[in-house]
């Protein structure tokens, strides 16, 4: 049978230079649109069942982050529900995937991906909630809609973004399970927290680099964590949108969703560097990764980004923004696109499971935290 491989759909990323041999199949990855980053594949496979593929993107050494390749495994699905991982090596600037399919069909990723069609999904669920309402912020670039979900009616704001680079699927299965729990009645923490706050939640940043297969930036090629200072309606209105509706709210936690390319862990950077930091605001972000660590196995505080020195944050990236804009409790959440060496996890690596988990757990920090919150 004859190899087929695609990535004509929603959020595909793949360029096929030659698959004329199962053991020699050659590969790159494509550029986000108007920029240099890429680090994104997701492709299909048709006709290597039981065939030993060697998968080899040979642009891999030109990729964003280059750290992230090291002990990186890549992601494979037959059914696009479950996710494994498969043999992956990188070596003189070529990244090879080996896998011999067990079907007809076989789906490659970067990480396990969360289309536009999933997202559509979440939010169809999500809007039938008992309290929940659906609000369209805006339109992005290529006119998709930019979903956020109100809950809740305490005094407190508590705002949950995720995906503002499109290539960190793990950050929308966060929100996933994040709001799967928040919205449960029965669920003595959620109803506590619907209690005492009101919660704005945007699972998807990035609708745009999400359906194009982007890594990191949106239609126009733009870094949405670099352009909160001075975001506009014809770069970045996915940003612009977001901060209009904050001032109308107010903020006194906000929680920004991602993934990090090179460390096998998950942890939290706070807004250090911003120059209206304070003790207080040390205090807050202490406390809630100490209560998270408490909580979830999966987290940890010992492993993270190296700490801005005061007042040298660049407030162009969110959280620096958000702690000293509104003076809250900012905090950037990071998983691996690996696995979590703490608590490894050989056959699945960091999954969409374990990011739905750690998404409900995050419910229990908040709540210890709320007293806190300015």
């Amino acid at each position: 049978m004859t190899l087929h491989i695609t990535d004509q759909f929603d959020s595909g990323n793949i360029i096929v230079r030659d698959a004329s041999e199962f053991g020699d199949i050659q590969l790159e990855i494509r550029k986000d649109k108007d920029s240099d980053f890429y680090q994104w594949f997701h492709y299909r496979v048709t006709g290597g069942r039981d065939q030993n593929l060697l998968m080899k993107i040979g642009n891999a050494g030109g990729a964003a982050y280059l750290e992230g390749w090291p002990g990186y495994r890549a992601c494979a699905s037959y059914d696009r529900e479950t996710w494994f991982r498969v043999d992956t090596d990188f070596a003189d600037g070529v990244l090879t995937i080996s896998h011999a399919p067990e079907h007809d069909t076989v789906w490659y990723a970067y990480f396990a991906p969360y289309s536009m069609e999933q997202h559509q999904d979440l939010i169809a669920w999500a809007q039938t909630c008992e309290g929940v309402r659906l609000e369209v912020l805006g339109e992005t670039l290529d006119g998709q809609t930019l979903d956020c979900l109100h809950v809740g009616t305490g005094k407190r704001d508590i705002w949950v973004a995720a995906r503002q680079h499109p290539g960190e699927s793990m950050a929308e299965w966060f929100m996933e399970g994040f709001m799967g729990r928040l919205f449960d009645l029965d669920d003595p923490v959620a109803r506590k927290l619907r209690e005492l706050a009101t919660f704005h939640l945007v699972p998807n940043m990035n609708p745009d680099g999400s359906k194009r297969g982007h890594l990191r930036t949106n239609a126009k090629g733009i870094n949405l964590n670099r352009i909160w200072d001075k975001a506009d309606l014809e770069s970045s209105p996915e940003v612009f949108h977001v901060i209009n509706r904050m001032r109308e709210t107010g903020v006194d936690l906000h929680l920004d969703v991602h993934g990090d390319e090179a460390l096998p862990y998950n942890f939290i950077a706070g807004g250090e560097g911003a120059p209206a930091f304070d003790a207080k605001g040390q205090e807050m972000l202490d406390g809630y990764k100490s209560a998270l660590a408490r909580i979830s196995p999966d987290f940890q505080t010992k492993f993270g980004y190296e700490v801005d020195a005061p007042g040298t944050g660049n407030l162009s990236m969110c959280t620096n923004y958000m702690a000293e804009t509104f003076g809250c409790l900012a905090m950037t959440l990071e998983m691996p696109f690996k696995d979590n060496d703490d608590l490894p996890d050989l056959e699945h690596g960091w999954s969409p499971e374990r990011c739905r988990k750690l998404g409900e757990a995050n419910l229990d920090a908040m709540l210890a935290m709320m007293d806190q919150l300015r």
